[in-house]
């Protein structure tokens, strides 16, 4: 790692890939969802570097079409679903997310090929957690994973789909040799762990910080910021 992680980025723009993550890494965590925002100056920083660089993607939990609404930037390559978009199987695996949804008696953001199970914002976290705790258990007795993220629990069928194999397809398809990838939860440590394996000749991972950030995510990190207006500073390095 040199001096400065992102110099071998800025000197070679026409041979990287920058792939970002959306909530809580672009836009900010809100009380819901539907609230979430990308600043409009972090915007003008992405349509620069859609201009400037080989691919620049964002890999998000929300369905591709959704993210891409919510961002808002023409040129970028969406991937929803943590990655589960790119499966060939996904209209199938589509019918097992809806038949568990409609199993458990509780509201639930429907993303299609994966659920999420918000608690933040309840007048009790631990008592919604604990609750959450069985939904969860009945996914995985029912073959789906249970993943934990920030004030969150997400259904997914199991399959060998997470962002990190997303990393790697859009690595492949663009023909980077060099990446960085910016995230703020658990999702993102499979994204981290794919830009590590990818044989690039130089890749950084950035953290976004915050209470919630999981400790291993910061730890796996080659750079830290401390949220995303700062992240959106960094962008501007580019």
């Amino acid at each position: 790692m040199t001096a400065d992680p992102l110099e071998p980025l800025r000197d070679a723009p026409e041979r990287s890939a920058l792939i970002l993550d959306v909530d809580g890494t672009l836009a900010p965590i809100v009380a819901g969802p539907e609230l979430a925002e990308v600043p409009g100056s972090t915007r003008t920083e992405l349509s620069r570097l859609v201009g400037r660089y080989l691919l620049v993607a964002c890999v998000s939990g929300r369905p591709g079409a959704e993210a891409q609404q919510l961002v808002g930037v023409e040129g970028i390559r969406y991937i929803g679903n943590h990655g589960l978009e790119l499966d060939p199987r996904a209209e199938d695996l589509a019918g097992r997310i809806a038949s568990f949804r409609t199993s458990i008696r509780r509201e639930v953001e429907d993303k299609g090929l994966t659920l999420s199970y918000h608690f933040r914002e309840v007048g009790d976290e631990s008592a919604a957690r604990k609750e959450l705790e069985a939904v969860a258990q009945r996914a995985r007795d029912e073959g789906l994973i249970a993943r934990w993220g920030r004030k969150v629990l997400e259904i997914r069928p199991e399959i060998d789909a997470d962002k990190g194999t997303a990393v790697r397809a859009l690595l492949g398809e663009s023909g980077a040799t060099r990446g960085l990838y910016a995230g703020d939860d658990a999702t993102d440590l499979d994204a981290f762990a794919g830009l590590a394996v990818a044989d690039l000749e130089h890749f950084v991972r950035v953290a976004v910080a915050s209470d919630e950030a999981p400790r291993e995510l910061l730890e796996a990190a080659d750079l830290v910021v401390g949220g995303p207006s700062e992240l959106a500073r960094l962008l501007a390095r580019l």
